[in-house]
């Protein structure tokens, strides 16, 4: 079914390092108005729910909300234009992190939000806690798709991994660093395909070089150019179809106090 919506239902998610800071920038009350988008998903949020400034949301537009945050540490919500109803919270890896959020619209899409644990510095199972969890937390998560295969679903979020050699600036170089390493790669992976996840923003954006993050190390990010696709759209297959008009909001990072990620868009005609 189709919904009263041109060009379509806009699925957006924006990955930003303090919430509020974000909601009340006058650079992001713009880009709200301006743009509009349907669904608006964000990662590490650092707020318990109660504390997240859903008033200000609801006068951008957004009244409708499901989230899972905690104090000072991740925190996934997804905010809406239209009703949605929580349908889960997974908590992998034994972390009880606040690391996804799912829920469903009224016209039965399920949207699963995620924040993937970044892994810390050193690519090492043993010798890095932070990089085992998070190859524990992607087992995890191929697992319950494996288990439960999804349909009508859309995955988003900071994956935190950037999966093919135009993902990031210079591949060989990238191969031993945490968000790149093959081992990383191999598990995101088997996570698509348990799902049968449709990779949305590539099945637009075929060929070339795509990032979303850029680090704040960089004393000009943009000329330096280092990115790395960290952050991702996919969608089960009896809907991916429906995807079209990807795009990362490069510009967006340019913005003053900016998160160091980029918006990721994606329209669906559902």
């Amino acid at each position: 079914m189709r919904a009263n919506y041109e060009p379509g239902r806009r699925f957006y998610f924006f990955d930003d390092t303090g919430l509020e800071i974000e909601v009340v920038s006058y650079n992001s009350r713009l880009h709200l108005a301006s743009r509009g988008p349907d669904v608006l998903c964000l990662q590490e949020c650092k707020s318990p729910v109660d504390k997240m400034p859903t008033d200000e949301f609801a006068e951008l537009g957004y009244p409708h909300f499901v989230a899972n945050g905690q104090k000072g540490y991740n925190g996934v919500a997804i905010f809406s234009k239209t009703p949605i109803v929580e349908v889960g919270r997974y908590e992998f890896a034994g972390l009880d992190h606040a690391r996804h959020i799912a829920g469903q619209l009224e016209n039965g899409v399920t949207i699963h939000n995620f924040y993937v644990p970044a892994g810390g510095d050193e690519p090492h199972r043993e010798k890095n806690i932070k990089f085992a969890q998070k190859l524990d937390y992607l087992t995890d998560m191929r697992d319950h798709f494996a288990a439960d295969t999804p349909t009508k679903s859309i995955l988003v979020g900071d994956l935190n991994i950037a999966p093919r050699e135009d993902d990031v600036w210079d591949h060989k170089k990238m191969l031993k660093v945490v968000s790149h390493t093959p081992i990383e790669v191999d598990h995101l992976a088997e996570v698509q395909e348990a799902g049968k996840w449709v990779d949305v923003t590539r099945q637009d954006i075929a060929d070339g070089l795509l990032y979303s993050w850029w680090s704040y190390r960089a004393k000009d990010w943009d000329a330096a150019d280092k990115g790395r696709r960290l952050d991702h759209i996919w969608a089960t297959p009896d809907i991916s179809d429906a995807a079209h008009s990807s795009r990362i909001l490069r510009h967006v990072r340019g913005w003053e106090q900016p998160s160091d990620h980029a918006p990721v868009f994606a329209s669906f005609d559902l």
